[in-house]
């Protein structure tokens, strides 16, 4: 049926027999109507239930509160439709960093009846052509502080850029309504497109429905954050990557809570506004936590109740410092681009350090063998998992049925689960090194690293070699550069022949400044190798 008067991504879409088999949607707090514009619930009911004075998004320099955003968004909403000529389903991709106004023309665009597509600031020109031209992309919305790079990009499909903060948008809004009539969408009308993060060659897409944005909301917030309206949220991920779009715009709102966004986080930011602004909810990255317990004496942190990590796993190293230091306990979680938000993960009452917990309302998970079938417990093998989201790649039908199999979807993870049912993180499917027919996970070998006194942070690969097959190669930056030398590495791989697997030793190690990452805080192992 049509969603839309430009319907490619419904056109893109796999056949109903490659895509995942969805569960628990006839639960109540599942259960959507067939007509659904998701802005409705997280946005405009606000304003219809008298909380428009409340207050939305904080930044250092300004405040918006809920009818702020609302009246912004439906006058952009306007500019879409009637100055740059939208057409629902038409895809628009949004290039900024966190920001209210970022906000707003996500709002903006579901309202219009078209379709997101939120990008990450780094990118380049050359990566911004790629997802326009694989997306068919017509609008843009940019902000004029990253200007010089979308510039530069070349594309038939792109018809419409217009940038914001003291230029052409602002002055377009000026005489708009500030009232806009939503595009009436069905719950499975698709509503944004997300690229995965770490692709080569052809990125793949992946649609979340209308639907999906709001079933989400009562999957991990409600499993594991208990939010209500007086919680305040903030934290590093970008808006372009689907964890921080949930962390910091979707959860907040659905709950009638606020955020604090920051557009250039960085852990003693990220320390400053928990301090000031008294944040209760902080959504980051593994890396910035560690970095964060070396700094937080130095901080009141008092108002937080609930510390959230995800993008890549939880070191036990890092889950103890940072409780031992505030006595808080981090959650961790698992999530995908392609599943969305995060689907398992552990609250107070279900957490074992160590582990990153268990499936969360909404979903369920299992560890198959290469085959599909369930592995013994604690042995490790391949992640499935299924519910309320899934795997919708758009026109790739091969890595579709690489991601989909027997209607669960395989994230590319290797785990094991416990008797109890908890699962833990072994290693991704290509982080695993095989060396003189030992597996050795790279993620257990940068967990014991990370235990010695001198070791900051540290990512393992596996460099080739003809007599072994692998070495484990171990990139470390220490917590004082001066004291790199071979005596130190010596030092340090008989350290580790001591407080672990002798066969899991880095016979290489290299000391370096600073490790490759990506935006997002995910180690780029894929650059060490």
């Amino acid at each position: 049926m049509k969603h839309y008067e430009d319907n490619f991504a419904h056109n893109s879409l796999p056949s109903l027999d490659l895509q995942p088999e969805y569960k628990f949607l006839g639960l109540p707090q599942f259960n959507r109507p067939e007509m659904l514009n998701c802005v409705e619930k997280l946005l405009d009911n606000h304003i219809a239930e008298g909380r428009g004075n409340n207050i939305c998004i904080r930044t250092f320099e300004e405040t918006w509160t809920y009818q702020d955003l609302y009246e912004k968004a439906n006058q952009i909403a306007h500019v879409l439709v009637e100055d740059l000529g939208l057409k629902s389903g038409n895809r628009v991709l949004i290039r900024s960093a966190n920001n209210p106004m970022m906000v707003a023309c996500w709002f903006a665009v579901l309202k219009a009846g078209g379709i997101v597509v939120a990008t990450m600031p780094l990118l380049r020109s050359k990566e911004l052509t790629t997802i326009i031209d694989c997306a068919e992309i017509s609008h843009a919305f940019c902000d004029s502080n990253l200007s010089d790079e979308m510039n530069l990009v070349k594309s038939s499909f792109l018809k419409k850029v217009c940038y914001y903060k003291n230029s052409d948008l602002e002055k377009l809004m000026e005489t708009k309504p500030k009232t806009f009539h939503n595009f009436h969408t069905k719950a499975d009308s698709v509503a944004l497109i997300g690229f995965t993060s770490g692709t080569t060659g052809l990125p793949k897409m992946t649609a979340h429905y209308h639907k999906d944005i709001l079933n989400i909301c009562e999957a991990f917030p409600q499993y594991s954050l208990q939010p209500t309206e007086i919680d305040v949220f903030t934290g590093s991920p970008p808006l372009g990557f689907t964890f921080g779009l949930g962390g910091l715009v979707l959860f907040p709102m659905y709950f009638g809570a606020s955020t604090f966004l920051i557009e250039k986080p960085s852990p003693d930011l990220l320390l400053k506004v928990i301090e000031e602004y008294k944040i209760t909810i902080c959504f980051t990255a593994p890396t910035a936590w560690r970095i964060i317990t070396t700094k937080v004496n130095k901080f009141n942190v008092s108002s937080l109740r609930k510390c959230i990590s995800a993008g890549e796993t939880l070191p036990l190293k890092v889950w103890q410092d940072w409780y031992n230091a505030t006595g808080l306990k981090i959650i961790d979680g698992i999530g995908a681009t392609e599943m969305l938000h995060i689907f398992i993960s552990s609250n107070e009452e279900n957490m074992k350090p160590g582990s990153t917990g268990i499936a969360i309302t909404g979903y369920e998970a299992k560890i198959i063998d290469i085959n599909g079938d369930e592995v013994s417990r604690n042995e490790p093998g391949r992640l499935a998992v299924r519910g309320i989201t899934g795997c919708k790649y758009l026109n790739r039908e091969d890595k579709q049925r690489e991601y989909v199999e027997n209607g669960w979807n395989i994230t590319g993870d290797i785990f094991r689960q416990d008797e109890e049912g908890y699962f833990y993180f072994v290693a991704r499917g290509d982080d695993m090194i095989i060396s003189s027919g030992y597996n050795i996970a790279a993620i257990e070998v940068e967990s014991v690293l990370l235990t010695h006194e001198d070791i900051l942070e540290c990512a393992v690969v596996g460099l080739p070699d003809e007599e072994r097959g692998m070495l484990v190669c171990a990139h470390i930056v220490l917590k004082e550069n001066d004291k790199a030398n071979d005596e130190l590495t010596k030092t340090i791989q008989q350290w580790f022949k001591e407080v672990a697997a002798p066969y899991k030793y880095p016979r290489v190690i290299n000391f370096v400044e600073e490790l490759p990452k990506t935006e997002t805080g995910k180690i780029q192992r894929f650059k060490l190798k």
